[in-house]
């Protein structure tokens, strides 16, 4: 653990907010990883630009934190700084048709709080557990919605600690990317442009997204979604189903028999037993198909 940082951060960010050797398993839907050296959770923009400053500084490696849904820790850990969006930086504002929320608010309340307003566009997203500014980083979806469709203006922080913003003509959405992913910025603050809708209609939809996902989807498990990228012309889960590997496992890492789609945790899973099952999906379904599946999901430390 770099103390010189530690010390430092202790100088902007209240000791209530500061954490030293975390268990990243306690902040991934996953439920694996091993300890981060600091973990901090700013209260506003300020102390976040203030922490990457200082990150920067001191040449300390730092990883911004939503809610863990799309993430695997590395079993021995993460040697930096994580820096975590989601409980102290989460409001939701609505302005007309519009909504303004604040990158740590999770995607399944911003589209509850667009139904009790009566807005429509967001039906998709409630039922995704990831926070707007991760989701934002990677142009999230599902049911054929995207974050894209949506988002007009979006407010960043720099990977030099610096604040700026872009209008929608600039955001560069593709197939689960944005430039923040590109230019590896922290989203921020998200302004979402929705239509007037019917709230019987909204709910109905949300209602059936919701059992599709509860028939379709592990969710009893421990998992980060999706575990692969739709490849171009194809479908991940009916490749790996194809492939013979529905309910393939690896130590506690298991081809979800509901949905091939989805590495699950069976319990006691580590990381390592993750990522070799991974590995030998992508490898048998090349084999067989000639397609090369990618990950959705992102790693922290080292594999």
């Amino acid at each position: 653990m770099n103390k010189i940082v530690l010390e430092v951060i202790e100088e902007v960010v209240h000791s209530d907010n500061i954490f030293t050797d975390e268990p990243m398993c306690k902040h991934t839907t996953f439920k694996i990883g091993g300890n981060a050296d600091i973990y901090v959770k700013p209260q506003d923009i300020t102390e976040l630009s203030k922490i990457i400053k200082i990150c920067n500084l001191e040449r300390e490696d730092y990883f911004i934190l939503g809610n863990g849904s799309n993430l695997l820790v590395a079993d021995d850990g993460y040697r930096g700084v994580v820096i975590q969006m989601y409980n102290n930086y989460n409001s939701i504002e609505v302005k007309g048709n519009s909504i303004v929320a604040e990158a740590g608010a999770l995607m399944s309340r911003i589209a509850k709080v667009a139904y009790e307003h009566e807005l429509t566009g967001l039906e998709f997203s409630a039922g995704i557990p990831g926070t707007i500014g991760g989701g934002t980083m990677m142009n999230a979806g599902a049911y054929g919605g995207e974050l894209k469709d949506v988002i007009t203006r979006v407010e960043a922080v720099s990977r030099e600690g610096e604040l700026y913003t872009l209008g929608k003509e600039d955001l560069e959405f593709e197939y689960r990317t944005s430039v923040f992913e590109k230019n590896n910025s922290i989203v921020t603050k998200v302004t979402m442009e929705l239509k007037r809708g019917l709230k019987a209609e909204i709910k109905a939809r949300m209602d059936e997204l919701s059992k599709a996902r509860i028939s379709k989807q592990p969710l009893e498990y421990p998992s980060a979604g999706s575990t692969f990228k739709r490849p171009e012309g194809y479908f991940a889960g009916k490749l790996i189903m194809d492939s013979g590997l529905r309910g393939k496992q690896i130590g506690g890492a298991k081809v979800s028999d509901k949905h091939c789609g989805f590495v699950i945790n069976t319990g006691g899973a580590t990381a390592k037993d993750v990522v070799d099952l991974i590995d030998f999906i992508t490898e048998k379904v090349y084999a067989d198909f000639g397609v090369r599946l990618d990950t959705e999901v992102k790693k922290l430390g080292s594999f």
